[in-house]
């Protein structure tokens, strides 16, 4: 459905802004190919990691985004290069000696180490798309082996060979002087060894679309480009994709910069024009690294999926496009937590708020309701003062906090109890750390479970909430910051925690009370011991 066009120009959230661009990029006319062609490419030499999910998440809010302001049929090719010479074998992967056997092999004939698939590629390229299947994307997958080989290419190739010295002119200032020796935008696929060869081209006959090449043995071969029997280096076959395609939109990262503009000039040579192009910034691990496939630093999708909902991995691939970020597992629950408060907020906005909301585009314009009246941050901190990994525990506790809830008609909150035990046994359990109170944070406590001792156990979050605010004053906290921090250390042993009102509502205030009285006599026992 196309959205009211004063809203649609109104809009600010940059999918709307990339779309707007594209609809002026093509004139606000369909393409004589009869849609416009976003693509995603994806290298398979490693296991797909976040970023390349990432890259297909953000290029469809942009085509759904255009959906919603054009008519203009559109379409989604997420491209693998699994033709590409296996140059490195990853860290993180099994059977390295035998990997190491079928180095400088295109992907495809490189078995796989899994056991599972036909070749190190197919394994790669089906993770690919069980993760692009399970978020419901809806895409044209390609093989660049396949399309290579059927011929798919053959034309596009053909003219890269007439326009072979231009392509030359524009690579070799950007090499070094000895891999100017020998470069030339073919690579030849040898028939005997199955190696993407980088060898010196000697000749090239676009009138029988061949070239001449210098093997290492000295030996002069001919060989079609056509075909399979070539195939071409990264930048020049960016550039021959965008022109045999007809790309309209490819967003890429920071690190390809480079690549992009020579890839875009040798796309003109070729006749074509280069995509609208988006620049993103480049996914860093714990240690501000930029992640890779090869040595499988950060967070895997799967692992992310392990601990938290899909939508909240969609979030945080739609905030900030432009900016860097880290990308560990303890951003997890802000994540979880901060896409439940979008959702909340969706219903009770206006047209023009709801289309900057992240949940539209996370949800395709139709975000559900949230079922779940807890954040994610609250269950872990039950999980973590409850200690248990039984769900009849903290169902037991989260029925009595929300009577009318169950697991069966709140599935989005009985996932996230799911999630959140498994989160705190692996990251929250292994790093609790208590700490001693001093005397004004031991005063303050005492204060707060005597001031929980008058209240009933129905008292609202808010009201509790209040309590624990006139707790931290009135012990002379001029940082109140200071005093939550306290009581997350003291009583949970990590560094933060919940809005403490909500915590003593869903955990009861008896059991408040007795968790002050029982750590703070725990710690007097082990002081005097000491």
């Amino acid at each position: 459905m196309i959205i009211d066009k004063e809203i649609s120009e109104k809009a600010k959230a940059w999918p709307f802004e990339e779309a707007r661009r594209l609809l002026k990029r093509i004139e606000k006319k369909k393409p004589e190919k009869g849609y416009v062609l976003f693509e995603t490419g994806y290298g398979p030499s490693g296991l797909p990691h976040i970023g390349t999910f990432g890259e297909v998440q953000r290029t469809a809010m942009v085509r759904q985004a255009f959906q919603q302001i054009s008519d203009i049929p559109t379409k989604l090719i997420a491209f693998s290069d699994d033709m590409d010479g296996f140059r490195k074998v990853p860290e993180n992967l099994p059977e390295k000696e035998m990997l190491r056997e079928h180095l400088h092999k295109s992907l495809t004939k490189v078995p796989d180490p899994f056991g599972t698939h036909e070749s190190f590629a197919h394994h790669n390229n089906n993770k690919l798309r069980e993760f692009l299947d399970h978020f419901g994307f809806d895409y044209e997958f390609k093989s660049a082996t396949k399309s290579y080989c059927t011929g798919e290419f053959d034309a596009a190739l053909c003219r890269m060979l007439e326009v072979y010295d231009k392509v030359m002119s524009i690579m070799l200032p950007t090499l070094g002087e000895e891999r100017k020796k020998t470069y030339s935008p073919f690579l030849p696929i040898c028939p005997e060894t199955d190696h993407v060869l980088q060898v010196p081209v000697l000749e090239t006959n676009p009138s029988t679309n061949t070239i001449v090449y210098l093997r290492d043995d000295g030996k002069k071969i001919e060989t079609a480009v056509t075909g399979g029997k070539c195939k071409l280096q990264w930048k020049p076959d960016w550039a021959m994709r965008w022109y045999a395609f007809e790309v309209d939109y490819e967003m890429s990262g920071k690190d390809l910069l480079n690549s992009v503009q020579q890839s875009g000039r040798i796309t003109k040579e070729l006749g074509g024009k280069p995509p609208q192009n988006l620049t993103y910034e480049l996914f860093l691990d714990e240690h501000g690294e930029k992640i890779s496939k090869s040595r499988g630093n950060g967070l895997t999708i799967d692992e992310w999926l392990n601990y938290a909902p899909q939508e909240s991995l969609s979030l945080f691939m739609y905030q900030k496009p432009k900016s860097a970020k880290r990308l560990h597992f303890d951003i997890i629950p802000r994540n979880v937590d901060e896409y439940l408060n979008f959702l909340n907020k969706f219903s009770l906005e206006t047209p023009i708020q709801q289309i900057e909301n992240p949940a539209w585009h996370i949800h395709g314009g139709a975000p559900p309701e949230n079922d779940s009246p807890l954040t994610f941050a609250i269950l872990l901190n039950l999980v973590s003062v409850c200690n248990t990994e039984d769900k009849t525990i903290l169902w037991g506790f989260i029925t009595r906090y929300a009577p009318s809830a169950s697991p069966e008609m709140n599935p989005t909150l009985d996932a996230l109890v799911e999630y959140s035990i498994r989160y705190y046994k692996d990251f929250v359990k292994p790093s609790k750390k208590f700490r001693s109170p001093s005397r004004q944070e031991r005063t303050a406590l005492n204060n707060l479970a005597n001031m929980l001792e008058s209240v009933g156990p129905n008292t609202s979050a808010k009201d509790l909430q209040s309590k624990v605010f006139q707790a931290g004053k009135e012990s002379g906290f001029e940082n109140l910051r200071h005093w939550f921090k306290a009581c997350y250390e003291v009583l949970f042993g990590q560094e933060q925690g919940p809005r403490m009102g909500s915590f003593i509502a869903l955990y009861g205030v008896s059991e408040t009370i007795s968790l002050i009285r029982e750590v703070l006599a725990e710690m007097d026992e082990t002081k005097e011991k000491n």
